[in-house]
């Protein structure tokens, strides 16, 4: 594995569809295709902004499958054109996330695909 492939935490894959909006105008930016405790990667309808900081808003169910509003701020760390036309990936890290919201994800983390 090489440096560039190495991570500091492990993703889960986001099975069902997970959708993210930015905070501060409420559009929706695409859906999670990958979450960690560091950082997620994004699906997205558009490019984001090179080293840009982003406060993004998605909902993950607490222990109880109640879902949960997490917001988190996250910096762009790369970006580029997914396989499908008018679709862009892109590897935001977490800079930013409540207590409470972060216990959330790392229950969510923690509990086994289905």
């Amino acid at each position: 594995m090489t440096p560039s492939e190495q991570r500091r935490a492990l993703r889960k894959r986001a099975i069902d569809p997970i959708e993210v909006s930015d905070a501060m105008t409420g559009e929706n930016l695409g859906r999670i295709g990958n979450l960690s405790r560091d950082g997620m990667m994004l699906i997205g309808r558009r490019k984001l902004t090179d080293d840009a900081l982003y406060q993004l808003r998605f909902q993950l169910p607490d222990r109880n499958g109640k879902l949960r509003v997490l917001e988190a701020g996250v910096h762009e760390q790369w970006s580029e054109p997914a396989a499908v036309p008018g679709q862009h990936w892109a590897g935001l890290r977490i800079i930013a996330l409540s207590d409470d919201d972060t216990a959330v994800l790392n229950e969510w983390l923690e509990r086994p695909e289905e």
